[in-house]
């Protein structure tokens, strides 16, 4: 029986904050197989993310907040062996779907090992780590999907899809680290946030959306779809809205880096994004 550390440091729930790739990916599919969409969807979702997460915790043992619980629980072995049995299952199942799938999932479990990995700890590395994230997270998801949600399974996966998706991810992700500068200090690790500052992780996470928007401008116009870009951009406001307000309160009072404030930036970010690829998704299906 799973303990409840256990349960918890899977962070189940953290993988909502990962969803807006695997939506834009499958809105853009052209011949969507629902049912290998489906499969990929928990594959992802229930089994490759919540690994990640549960073997990440059990090498940081984090004291503090971690992303998406504000008490984490000291983590056991179990914690490590689920993550094992996990992994391998994630290995199993994309064997239903493609080796091209299987191959995607084991780089994605192995990068996501090197990233915890005490000896390897690619986190401790500011901009390699950063890179690691929003590759495999973004980029390399969006691939995964698209391939193997296709009818096809084809490999033709456009490029700014990818692109697309890295800027999603790579845009926000700094901002999740914001409030650890201490602890990751004392982890000596350190972090593209903490190397920025406080107000350089606003203006690089300003920066980073902007090119997003704009790849995703340039996506959609490219395909004669500006309108989706439109329906996008409104869906996003409320982002907009909450990132300016909170740097104004960062820049006055480095308190309100804080872990209260970041997740509700997570929380309104994935929605609001979760939101905008739901409606292209939907849009395409009815």
């Amino acid at each position: 029986m799973l303990k409840k550390s256990t349960i918890q440091l899977l962070r189940f729930h953290f993988s909502l904050f990962l969803l807006p790739v695997y939506l834009f990916a499958l809105s853009q599919v052209p011949h969507i197989n629902s049912w290998h969409a489906i499969f990929i969807f928990f594959l992802l979702h229930f089994v490759v993310y919540p690994s990640s997460n549960g073997y990440n915790s059990y090498m940081d043992r984090d004291e503090g907040s971690i992303g998406g619980i504000k008490n984490p629980l000291q983590p056991t072995k179990q914690l490590f062996w689920t993550s094992v049995v996990m992994d391998i299952l994630a290995v199993a199942l994309s064997f239903v779907i493609s080796v091209w799938l299987v191959a995607g999932v084991v780089a994605y479990i192995l990068a996501s090992r090197a990233y915890s990995y005490r000896r390897i700890r690619l986190k401790k590395y500011p901009v390699i780590g950063y890179l690691t994230v929003i590759i495999f997270q973004g980029g390399l998801t969006f691939f995964l999907v698209y391939h193997g949600s296709s009818t096809e399974k084809t490999l033709s996966v456009p490029l700014l899809g990818l692109i697309v998706s890295s800027l999603l991810i790579g845009g926000f992700y700094p901002l999740t680290q914001i409030y650890q500068h201490e602890a990751d200090k004392r982890d000596k690790v350190i972090t593209l946030s903490y190397m920025l500052g406080y107000r350089g992780t606003f203006i690089f996470t300003a920066i980073i959306y902007l090119m997003a928007m704009c790849t995703l401008f340039y996506y959609f116009s490219s395909r004669s779809e500006e309108n989706k870009f439109f329906v996008i951009a409104t869906a996003m406001l409320p982002i907009l809205v909450y990132f300016f307000n909170w740097a104004i309160q960062v820049w006055k009072n480095t308190g309100a880096a804080d872990y209260k404030h970041t997740m509700r930036m997570n929380i309104i970010a994935s929605s609001c994004t979760n939101i905008a690829f739901l409606i292209i998704l939907t849009g395409r299906l009815i």
